[in-house]
């Protein structure tokens, strides 16, 4: 009896599972990083900026202090802010 089950169960067809559809991508998303929630500044040069890290003032060889954007979009990973 054990045998006739077992042999009943096997030659049943096992389900398959369909893997999901890949998302669309659009070619301007795939050299961007993930969304995350950051801020516009000015910087120094007269450009916008776009950072996710925080605002932290940094000592000049002068003696001032210089407010910097920390974590920005690009390749720079500080940018001296404009006052």
């Amino acid at each position: 009896m054990k045998v006739l089950v077992l042999a009943i169960l096997l030659s049943l067809p096992a389900p398959r599972l369909k893997t999901p559809a890949p998302h669309p991508v659009s070619p301007a998303s795939e050299n961007q990083p993930p969304a995350k929630h950051g801020t516009w500044y000015f910087a120094e040069n007269g450009h916008a900026v776009y950072c996710y890290g925080p605002v932290i003032r940094v000592a000049q060889p002068d003696g001032e202090l210089q407010s910097v954007a920390t974590v920005c979009r690009g390749e720079k990973v500080m940018v001296p802010l404009k006052d």
